[in-house]
């Protein structure tokens, strides 16, 4: 069987755009006579859909375009369409909705499996929406039998989870029952090592059963997840004979029938798509977003020049605007790398100074604060008027704030409620400050884009005279080996210490941790990179006492 894998970016709601994707791939692929075509999960109606699917006319916008697509299998009568979408459930008990996957051949859907594994873990919640198929079935297709799966279901097999979440395994069922290829379609959002795991699944399966093993991914950004893509095919020994590339769309025809080498085991390079994930990311939000521009402020420091960098390459020099907003604590040093960093990057820069605001600030604020010591009072005060400064040129220019703080500044808390942390879209919170370094490394390969001198001097928020932050923080690879065992490992003050490392910094920054978890709440979102960001997939309460 002839089958087209159509890893295509699909925008969330917007069911007339994605059905055009899928006119335009019937068309693009009309030559190659494919059998099938596969889309991602929930295609037509973009995925995660989140609470729209409460919403009537969603899903029926959604049997709208199954009605359109139906008409125009009647014009590819030679050709199956698998595409993915939100339903009514007719049973009548539970939610009322299920996560389908359709095929439609020949004017009419003629099978339909709906999701049967629904996750609830991370940034999943889709028990919230919709009713678990309690069974899946195969479906006779062009003298092959089919059995379709859809993202999670392939992710249960006992071989390689030492605790299966759920009772079932599709994939394994369907075998059962005679299925002479597996397919997948999904939305599996990205994190680092998840191309690795994909093909250790499809792997698995297609050796352990037999059969060929089709996994269509979902490529592109919705809000704060990433979809790779690196859509698979593997022969029925398990070997990978077709691999669609990874943060780019693609639609290509494979043939079950027609034998070929297996290619090269799957290189993975963790800041290449760290890279190339943030770039989307960058992308996709500020255009699914209504946006063209984005401006973001540039202090000279290494956070807010790796954000330039890769706003840069996801949308053109052109289309960013920096802003320089130097007081008087501000080093010439750093008002001089803001400049060759804009030039070297070829944005438009502006500069703004802030000394004469910041001294009618605290002239206004002289006779309450009289009798007090200045302390993080006045530093914030600068943050916070660079940061209406920022959202004044957003407002105007229609161009999407870019906020720039690491993962270790936003856990630990240093940053700026309503100052540092403004912005429509915080492009790096997942990043960790010495990964934020090996990444600017990185954008440096070719040429120096980001000035040697922001990477070699010591990282300063520049708020008061002679400031570092090791003033305030741990050394940075300490903090990021303590932050990582505790935000994605889950790991104890206890277990942390039992490594080594010194009492009084894990307990303050397990300490900084919780008490910071107002301000993350309030934060922009951020691009996921790590199983474990800061967002949807971290619920901790805000009102609580409680020590790790």
């Amino acid at each position: 069987m002839k089958i087209a894998l159509c890893q295509l970016n699909a925008i969330v709601g917007d069911v007339e755009g994605n059905l055009r994707l899928v006119k335009e791939a019937l068309q693009n692929t009309a030559n190659e006579s494919p059998d099938l075509l596969v889309f991602p999960e929930m295609f037509l109606q973009g995925y995660p859909p989140q609470d729209l699917v409460e919403n009537a006319w969603f899903i029926e916008k959604g049997e709208w375009a199954v009605e359109q697509l139906c008409d125009l299998t009647k014009q590819y009568s030679h050709c199956g369409l698998l595409v993915g979408l939100a339903r009514k459930n007719t049973v009548a008990h539970g939610r009322g909705l299920v996560n389908a996957a359709v095929l439609i051949y020949q004017g009419k859907v003629v099978f339909q499996q709906n999701k049967a594994l629904l996750p609830t873990y991370d940034v999943f919640d889709e028990l919230r929406y919709f009713d678990p198929s309690p069974e899946v079935n195969i479906v006779p297709f062009k003298g092959e039998k089919l059995g379709i799966t859809i993202c999670e279901d392939i992710w249960n097999p006992k071989e390689l989870f030492d605790q299966p979440l759920y009772d079932l395994d599709p994939v394994e069922e369907l075998a059962q029952k005679g299925a002479t290829i597996i397919i997948n379609c999904s939305a599996s959002p990205f994190y680092l090592g998840k191309r690795k795991r994909c093909f250790e699944l499809g792997n698995h399966h297609a050796s352990k059963h037999g059969l060929p093993f089709v996994f269509v991914n979902m490529i592109g950004a919705n809000d704060e997840l990433i979809f790779d893509g690196s859509s698979m095919y593997f022969d029925k020994a398990g070997a990978l004979i077709e691999a669609l590339p990874s943060f780019v769309e693609g639609v290509r025809v494979v043939d079950t029938k027609q034998e070929k080498a297996s290619l090269p085991k799957l290189v993975e390079n963790s800041i290449d798509e760290i890279y190339k994930a943030l770039v989307l990311g960058v992308r996709d939000y500020t255009r699914k977003c209504g946006f063209k521009q984005v401006v973001l402020g540039l202090s000279g420091g290494i956070d807010s020049a790796v954000v330039c960098a890769l706003a840069v390459k996801a949308l053109g020099a052109q289309n960013v605007l920096g802003v320089s907003m130097p007081s008087q604590f501000s080093s010439k040093g750093s008002v001089a790398d803001a400049e060759i960093l804009a030039k070297n990057l070829g944005i438009q820069l502006h500069t703004v100074p802030i000394k004469s605001l910041y001294d009618t600030f605290n002239t206004s604020l002289a006779t309450l604060f009289k009798g007090c010591q200045p302390d993080v009072t006045e530093e914030n005060i600068q943050a916070r008027i660079r940061g209406s400064l920022l959202m004044a040129l957003s407002n105007k220019f229609n161009a999407l704030l870019l906020s720039t703080g690491n993962k270790s500044e936003s856990a630990v808390g240093y940053c700026t409620l309503y100052g540092d942390m403004n912005g429509g879209l915080s492009v790096i919170s997942d990043l960790y400050k010495t990964t934020v370094y090996e990444l600017a490394r990185f954008i440096n390969n070719d040429k120096e884009y980001i000035p040697e001198a922001i990477l070699t001097k010591a990282p300063s928020a520049e708020l008061k005279p002679d400031q570092k932050d090791q003033d305030t923080l741990p050394d940075y690879e300490v903090l990021d080996d303590i932050l990582k065992m505790m935000l994605e490992q889950n790991a104890s003050t206890e277990a942390i210490l039992n490594k080594g490392y010194d009492k009084d910094i894990v307990l303050w920054i397990a300490d900084a941790v919780i008490k910071n978890e107002y301000k993350r709440r309030q934060a922009a979102p951020g691009l996921k990179i790590t199983k474990k960001a800061f967002g949807l997939g971290r619920r901790f309460p805000i009102a609580a006492q409680y020590r790790r």
